[in-house]
C-alpha cells in the first residue's frame, strides 16, 4: 500500500524540510467527515455515497466506478441470514478490498457488510481529519447494527482494520470469532512511536501520484499517527487477555509493513482456540509444532511470483481491477534503479521492495490460493 512507514519516519527525522504536496485538491482536506452513526445501514450507505460524490478528488472519468470502489456496501444471502460479518479495511484502502470475499461468503449464507473508515474514500488529505476515536466509534456502531440483525456475529479486518476489530472483539462478548488478514498488530518499525509527534511538525510522510482508484498512494503523517494509536490499543488489549474464540489469521513472510514472526507468536500465545487457523505464505517457519498453522509457498515461478505482499491475500485472481489480468498494475514497487519492461508478460510480482537485477517486480495484488482461503474460512467458522 505505502512505502515502509519505518523508512519514512527515519527519513523525516534526518531531513530538515518536510515533503511539499503539489497544488491539488487531493492534498487539501475536504473540510468534513461523513457521518457513520445512522440508525440503519441502508441510510449509512446512501449518505456516504452522497458524501463521496461531493468530496472525492476524482482520478478518472468513471465517477460511478470510483464511488463504488470506495463506498460501504452490503451483500445479503439468498436464504434468511442467521450469521453476519462486518469487515473493516486498512489504512489508505477501501471497503471494496473485501468485495471478493463478501461475494463468496454471501453465497455461503452470510450477511456481509464492509464499512468506510472516516478519512477514506475521498482524498489522501482527509486522513488529517479523523481521530482514532472516530474509527473506534464507527466499528462499535456498525457492530451494534449488525448484531441487531443476526444470531451469530463475526468481525473481520485487514491490516489496521484487523487491529480495530480485534480491539472491539476483546471487549464485546457478542462477537463469535474473527477473520484477520495481515493484521497490523506488530509494525516492522521501531520508530512508529514518533508518528504522533511528527504529525505536529510535518503534514506529509509520502507524496505519490494518485492513480489508484481503490487505494490512497500518499500518506499524511496524521495517518501514520492514527495507525500507531490502533497498534498501541490492540497490543495493550492482547497483553491483558487472550481471545478464546475462533480466529483465522493470515500473514506473508515477506510483508514489508509488519513483523510476521511477532504476529505468528501472538497467534500461538494469545489465540488459543483449537478451531483457529493461521495461514502463513512463505517458507515453513522453523520449530513449527502447532497443527493449527498451515504454510503455503509464496514462490510460484510458473506464475512469475517471487513472494506475497501485505495486501494480496484478499483478492481473487479473477478480480477485474487487482486480479491476475486486472486493469490496474502497481508498477511502483521500491525498485528505483530498474525500469518496468515494455512486455507485461515479463513482469514478476512480489511484496514491496523485492530486489532482483534481472527481474522487475510489480506488487502482487491477487491471491493464487484464494479458493483455499475460502475453504479455511469455512473450516474456522463451521460452515
Amino acid at each position: 500500500m505505502f512505502l515502509r512507514i519505518s523508512f519514512l519516519l527515519v527519513a523525516l527525522v534526518l531531513l530538515s524540510s518536510c515533503a511539499m504536496p503539489p497544488d491539488s485538491p487531493r492534498f487539501q482536506p475536504s473540510g468534513s467527515l461523513p457521518r457513520h452513526d445512522q440508525p440503519s445501514f441502508d441510510e449509512y450507505v446512501r449518505d456516504t455515497h452522497a458524501w463521496i460524490a461531493d468530496n472525492r478528488a476524482f482520478i478518472g472519468d468513471d465517477r460511478h466506478r470510483e464511488i463504488a470502489l470506495n463506498a460501504p456496501f452490503e451483500r445479503r444471502p439468498d436464504t434468511p441470514e442467521k450469521r453476519g460479518i462486518l469487515f473493516v479495511h486498512g489504512l489508505g484502502s477501501s471497503p471494496w478490498y473485501f468485495t471478493d470475499m463478501a461475494n463468496a461468503m454471501a453465497e455461503d449464507g452470510w450477511l456481509v457488510r464492509s464499512i468506510l473508515l472516516p478519512g477514506h474514500g475521498s482524498r489522501p488529505a482527509d486522513l488529517m481529519l479523523p481521530a482514532h476515536e472516530d474509527w473506534e466509534d464507527a466499528v462499535a456502531h456498525h457492530t451494534q447494527l449488525l448484531a441487531n440483525e443476526v444470531d451469530e456475529l463475526w468481525l473481520g479486518g485487514f491490516s489496521t482494520g484487523g487491529n480495530l476489530v480485534t480491539a472491539q472483539a476483546l471487549k464485546d462478548d457478542r462477537v463469535e470469532g474473527l477473520l484477520l488478514f495481515s493484521p497490523g498488530f506488530y509494525p516492522d518499525s521501531q520508530y512508529l512511536f514518533l508518528a504522533p509527534a511528527i504529525s505536529y511538525f510535518w503534514d506529509w510522510l509520502d507524496i505519490d501520484d494518485e492513480d489508484n482508484i481503490a487505494t490512497y498512494q500518499s500518506l499524511p503523517s496524521r495517518g501514520a499517527a492514527l495507525y500507531y494509536r490502533s497498534v498501541s490499543a490492540v497490543q495493550k488489549n492482547l497483553e491483558a487477555e487472550h481471545f478464546d474464540k475462533p480466529v483465522l489469521m493470515t500473514m506473508s513472510q515477506h510483508d514489508s509493513v509488519l513483523d510476521p514472526a511477532a504476529t505468528l507468536d501472538a497467534f500461538q500465545t494469545r489465540f488459543p482456540n483449537p478451531k483457529s487457523r493461521f495461514v502463513w505464505y512463505g517458507d515453513t517457519p522453523p520449530h513449527l509444532d502447532d497443527p493449527r498453522i498451515t504454510a503455503l509457498t509464496s514462490y510460484l515461478p510458473e506464475r512469475r511470483i517471487s513472494n506475497f505482499s501485505h495486501m494480496n491475500v484478499l483478492f481473487a485472481p479473477e478480480n477485474p481491477y487487482y486480479g491476475e489480468a486486472g486493469s490496474y498494475t502497481m508498477l511502483e514497487n521500491g525498485q528505483e534503479d530498474l525500469t518496468p519492461p515494455d512486455d507485461p508478460d515479463a513482469l514478476w510480482f512480489s511484496a514491496w521492495g523485492q530486489q532482483d537485477p534481472e527481474k522487475y517486480h510489480a506488487r502482487l495484488t491477487w491471491n493464487p490460493y484464494f479458493d483455499e482461503l475460502l475453504d479455511d474460512i469455512r473450516e474456522v467458522t463451521g460452515d
